[in-house]
């Protein structure tokens, strides 16, 4: 049944004032800051955009392609018209032109030197390398992901099962605690918002997006863990929301001390040491990596 017009416009401005909570109470950034979201096209992140626009914020989109097919130029040619009609800045940029190759194409030169990472894993380590360094260039204050409840929720189980203590204590609205000059620093302004809260509320808006999840994902960790959750959910209903709380309990007893951020020997972008992750992926990619990649 579809929703009557009073509902959506209350459905909007609900999440349009909890996602202003969220950036006041957790000090994500304010007006003066120059605000990159990192948009795959898809609905929560081009949620975000649109509610950053309306609350006045000085905000651009950051677009990294892995190049998966019909999926990923969908969500592209989405975005490319949403960002054009609310004069949302957006800066582009490919694995292709960055890496010489698809993800499939770079996962499939891992598997083939005996190297098995997940889609999901190769993915996020390399987005996150670029979304950092075009962030940098451009004179971006923070970085704004997507990232809902639902999302925060499996974060916390698959840290917890993987006995992850330091993902799991970087948690929260804010990733991470470093005020280091080469880290760009990466909040999630949707935090307390649910995926089907932001379903709704793109749907409520007519956002040009796609509503189906990333093909190279459906077998992943975090699918399983997705599921799991579900599960859950069928005896209580609020169980996300009491992860994720009890997550921020846990953090906010640790005595949080700056992170030390080192760089990386050969690209100069934040690592924990050494090589970082990326440098490590592409040096296997390319033949000239005689240690291997690390977990």
């Amino acid at each position: 049944m579809p929703i009557r017009e009073e509902e959506k416009m209350g459905l909007i401005e609900q999440i349009e004032t909890k996602v202003k909570q969220t950036i006041q109470e957790y000090k994500l950034f304010t007006k003066r800051d120059k605000v990159a979201v990192a948009a795959s096209g898809g609905k929560d992140s081009t949620s975000l955009l649109y509610i950053l626009k309306r609350l006045n914020y000085d905000v651009s989109a950051i677009n990294v392609d892995p190049n998966i097919g019909e999926f990923t130029k969908r969500n592209l040619e989405n975005l490319r018209g949403f960002c054009s009609k609310e004069g949302i800045p957006l800066i582009e940029v490919s694995f292709r032109d960055a890496f010489g190759g698809s993800l499939c194409h770079l996962n499939s030169i891992l598997e083939s030197k005996g190297i098995k990472l997940n889609s999901c894993t190769v993915c996020g380590v390399l987005r996150r390398y670029l979304i950092n360094w075009i962030a940098l260039e451009r004179g971006f204050d923070v970085v704004a992901t997507g990232h809902n409840l639902d999302d925060e929720a499996e974060a916390t189980l698959m840290n917890i099962f993987r006995n992850d203590t330091m993902r799991f204590f970087r948690q929260g609205p804010v990733v991470g605690v470093t005020t280091s000059p080469k880290f760009v620093q990466r909040v999630k302004p949707l935090y307390f918002c649910t995926e089907l809260q932001m379903t709704e509320f793109s749907k409520a808006l007519g956002l040009p997006v796609i509503y189906k999840r990333c093909p190279c994902a459906l077998t992943s960790y975090r699918n399983q863990v997705r599921g799991f959750i579900t599960q859950l959910e069928a005896i209580n209903p609020s169980v996300r929301e009491a992860i994720v709380r009890f997550a921020l309990r846990e953090i906010a007893k640790r005595d949080v001390k700056q992170e030390e951020i080192k760089v990386c020997d050969e690209c100069g972008q934040p690592s924990s040491g050494g090589l970082c992750k990326t440098c490590q992926l592409l040096k296997t990619i390319r033949g000239d990596n005689h240690e291997g990649v690390s977990g």
